[in-house]
């Protein structure tokens, strides 16, 4: 059952232009399709352990007559920075941390280079947490292409969002994911193709019925997945600072050493940093689920994304601790190699990272997907079903089932996340120019509104 319902003083409650028909029952709650009403006061819910406490319900009970059926506001601070960061550290910086130093060619350069892109992403983030101030509806640059440019931009960020970027972004996850997870039981051989893409899609579905079933409990997942990176994040940073103390600095002390790289060269070391911190804007995209949006986004934002720069630097300086920067360039994985060297028996906890990271990144990818499905179909961009949300348990399930329409990437894909499906999500991430053309928008807005709330769709 999902509805997505207007205001209406007949005995109908209104769906998406759809009069669903209602019943009245003994207690005199209306309840849509004949399953919604309950015949008497509604007992609370205790939990199993017999102290009688309250427990809080992943789903609500029913609607009621004139109720309009919306995304509620269950984010808080918590999971504001959770989504974010959740999102942002991904396989990257486990597998393939290396990229900026190919391009580069010196260790100074390359950790300057990481540097500058965490501080761009947080000076982009901060343009997009006064967008969302001033615009609370969800959809992140949709939204804000309404406002600024009107419907024709936004109209074809959506199309391109939901039929290209988010569901091959998923995809390319799910396999990084998939690849970990089967490499942990094949030790003298390469991963079947077969078991990783039905991994994949194993983890897809799993992550989708989260998601579908409750706003709490995706979000519950993300946290708990989010919490366990950092924790690996942790162990890493201890096992550089222990080489550390053992007096590994030799290719920390010459970094500036050998020829500068050239523009060309800085300028894809650029690309490929940004990229690592791609997922900064994700907490946009559910801004109407935010708990008091004009506190919790720009603290979320201004916590998280030094967070994960945090996080990133001092995990270049722990891997270059343990190994050459040659060494780095070489390995497939260096997070497993770091292991290998540092962890020794613990050594499997590097693999499990990279599955648990691409696990709860595909998890925040997907919950942010679905609500700029479920926006942009709600003003007529997409199809008019994708705005349904469940009248019980209120989440857009529709939306988030229609990311299942790329699932043919699985498919076609060779094999797990190799180089180049990862350069191929990298390049369709940088066509998303759309994060320029959005805090471009800013300024329009800010003169043309005089900065005040534009769309505030807070109920």
């Amino acid at each position: 059952m999902y509805q997505h319902v207007q205001p209406n003083n007949t005995n109908h409650i209104h769906a998406n232009g759809h009069n669903v028909p209602t019943k009245t029952t003994s207690n005199g709650t209306m309840c849509a399709n004949g399953s919604l009403g309950t015949e008497g006061p509604e007992a609370p819910e205790t939990d199993s352990s017999g102290t009688g406490r309250m427990r809080k319900p992943l789903e609500r009970n029913g609607s009621t007559q004139n109720h309009v059926v919306h995304l509620e506001r269950r984010l808080g601070l918590f999971s504001g920075v959770a989504l974010i960061v959740g999102t942002m550290i991904g396989s990257g910086i486990f597998v393939s941390p290396s990229g900026l130093l190919v391009r580069t060619g010196s260790v100074g350069v390359s950790f300057i280079i990481w540097l500058a892109c965490g501080v761009l992403s947080l000076l982009g983030a901060l343009a997009y947490a006064e967008l969302g101030t001033m615009n609370t509806s969800s959809g992140a640059e949709w939204a804000y292409f309404m406002d600024a440019y009107g419907p024709a931009p936004a109209f074809l960020f959506s199309w391109v969002s939901t039929l290209v970027l988010k569901p091959s972004q998923m995809a390319i996850i799910c396999l990084s994911f998939a690849q970990y997870a089967v490499e942990a039981f094949v030790t003298e051989c390469d991963p079947p193709r077969g078991v990783v893409k039905m991994v994949a899609l194993v983890a897809i579905v799993m992550i989708l019925f989260v998601n579908c079933y409750s706003v709490n409990l995706g979000m519950a997942v993300q946290n708990v997945f989010t919490a366990a990176k950092l924790v690996a994040v942790v162990v890493v940073i201890c096992g550089g600072a222990w080489k550390l103390m053992q007096g590994n600095t030799q290719h920390l002390s010459n970094a500036f050493n050998g020829p500068m790289p050239n523009v060309g060269a800085i300028a894809t070391a650029f690309y490929t940093g940004l990229w690592a911190y791609d997922g900064w804007n994700n907490l946009n995209y559910v801004t109407e689920e935010i708990k008091n949006p004009s506190k919790n986004l720009p603290r979320s934002i201004i916590i998280g994304i030094p967070l994960v720069t945090l996080c990133y630097a001092l995990i270049n300086i722990s891997y270059l601790a343990a190994m050459s920067p040659q060494e780095m360039i070489e390995s497939e994985a260096v997070a497993v190699t770091f292991g290998n060297r540092i962890l020794g028996a613990l050594a499997w906890l590097m693999p499990l990272s990279v599955t648990i990271s691409t696990f709860g990144s595909a998890n925040g990818t997907l919950f942010a997907a679905g609500r700029l499905c479920f926006a942009a179909s709600r003003e007529g961009h997409l199809l008019d079903i994708l705005s349904y949300v469940h009248v019980r348990r209120l989440t857009p399930a529709p939306g988030l089932i229609f990311h299942l329409h790329r699932l043919d990437i699985l498919r076609r894909s060779d094999a797990g996340p190799d180089r180049d499906a990862l350069h191929q999500t990298q390049l369709s991430a940088a066509l998303q120019g759309a994060d320029h053309h959005s805090r471009c928008g800013l300024g329009h807005l800010r003169v043309s509104r005089g900065g005040t709330n534009i769309r505030d769709t807070a109920r």
